[in-house]
């Protein structure tokens, strides 16, 4: 009886740290590429319970309205921290981003979840200046966390402006210019609101949402076609 227990005992305990490897993954969450990549970016998700305090995913997504019949594209997706959640409301959700590692985990995490959302979400690996989106593909984009690490935005922001269907939006959200009580990015790696909101306009975007208050720590700036 005292072996039964004991082998009990110690499967219970390699299943937990089972479960472990997989809400954590530290193979691919802490590999120096997705250090450098990621930044802020890589969150697991219904994990980072802080993040959610602050970062407000529901009402973020809210905000986006009806997207029932919608497909989004998640721009810098990471670990999916809203590609997951946009799926809960979304048709499709495109989770869009350069680190193949990243993509790998948000596969391994869809065969985790309920068919009728993991299905949802497609992987996509896209290069640092383009994110790989066909012509008219999608009817939303977030850009979350991931602004400041765009090269030649400008140009980025015309292939996005393409990708959209017909009164298609853009969201971008990122951090404020000024000293945070979290763990965000350094100055030097964000972008000031002004500037967004510059370069949406001169894409060719119109400005709706510019908000610097509902968040914290960040603002949300919507665009439309």
């Amino acid at each position: 009886m005292k072996a039964i227990i004991v082998l009990i005992f110690t499967v219970a305990i390699i299943l937990l740290s089972c479960k472990g490897e997989v809400y954590n993954n530290q193979s691919v969450l802490n590999s120096p590429q997705t250090q450098v990549m990621e930044k802020q970016r890589m969150s697991i998700p219904d994990q980072n319970t802080e993040r959610a305090i602050w970062q407000k995913p529901s009402l973020v997504i809210d905000r986006l309205g009806d997207l029932s019949n919608a497909t989004v594209a998640d721009i810098g997706a990471g670990a999916g921290y809203f590609s997951f959640r946009l799926a809960n409301k979304a048709q499709k959700v495109l989770a869009i981003d350069i680190e193949k590692s990243a993509l790998a985990y948000i596969d391994s995490l869809k065969n985790t979840l309920p068919n009728d959302i993991g299905k949802k979400v497609e992987t996509r690996l896209a290069t640092p200046d383009d994110p790989k989106l066909a012509d008219q593909e999608v009817d939303v984009i977030v850009i979350i966390n991931t602004i400041a690490y765009i090269k030649d935005l400008p140009a980025y922001l015309q292939k996005l402006k393409k990708s959209l269907r017909p009164n298609g939006r853009i969201m971008v959200i990122d951090y404020k210019m000024k000293r945070l009580p979290i763990n965000a990015p350094p100055k030097p790696e964000r972008v000031y609101l002004d500037k967004v909101e510059d370069m949406l306009v001169n894409a060719g975007f119109k400005l709706g949402t510019s908000d610097d208050t509902t968040l914290d720590y960040q603002y949300i700036v919507v665009g439309s076609l």
